[in-house]
């Protein structure tokens, strides 16, 4: 990557948050532009130096990471947050999704996930790590009223894919992946990306 990505730090321990500065100040094209350990002062900071990425731990003093994803998605800007967590509970994951954030780590992940995430989410993508991934699956679904290639596109597009994208891994035209997109939304009566990449989420079909 060419562009460098602007990246804000939020965690409550001083040992996690320079864990991951250390991790990412490897990489030429991230660029760390600060840290704050309580969730509301993670927000002032976005607000004042407006990152690309927020890397926020789920449980914050004085405002938790699915309230602040809540929070920056109803405000100004491109801003991707990415929950960094302990937690591998389904239900937190799920929340995560509904309150906006474009992704989920747990801590353990190795530093080409994170990285990877980073990357993804600046572009617009979102991006679960394997092990999320895996215990959505794991979990018993209700029935999708999908198709199998529908469900492909919808899982590829969970995972950041962009319609040409799509279309060259599925080997199939651009304007077949426009076509099971709207007829995704049509059956599941969603009119946007995010809610596509949610539902996505919720049932499993991210892989």
């Amino acid at each position: 990557m060419n562009e460098m990505i602007r990246v804000l730090l939020v965690d409550d321990h001083s040992l996690v948050l320079d864990g991951l500065t250390a991790r990412l100040n490897r990489c030429a094209h991230i660029e760390i532009v600060g840290q704050a350990s309580s969730g509301r002062d993670g927000i002032a900071l976005a607000e004042r130096l407006q990152p690309d990425v927020v890397l926020m731990d789920i449980n914050m003093p004085t405002l938790s990471g699915i309230e602040a994803a809540e929070i920056l998605g109803e405000g100004p800007g491109d801003m991707a947050l990415i929950i960094l967590s302990v937690h591998d509970d389904r239900e937190y994951i799920l929340d995560a999704a509904r309150a906006g954030a474009k992704g989920y780590l747990l801590k353990s992940a190795s530093a080409q996930d994170m990285v990877r995430a980073i990357e993804t989410v600046s572009q617009g993508g979102t991006f679960y790590s394997p092990e999320i991934a895996e215990i959505l699956l794991q979990q018993p679904q209700e029935s999708v009223p999908l198709t199998r290639r529908e469900q492909t596109v919808i899982a590829l597009l969970a995972n950041g894919l962009s319609s040409r994208e799509m279309a060259d891994k599925l080997r199939i035209s651009v304007r077949t992946v426009e076509t099971h997109r709207r007829n995704i939304k049509q059956k599941l009566n969603l009119n946007s990306t995010p809610e596509l990449v949610r539902y996505a989420i919720e049932f499993g079909l991210v892989d």
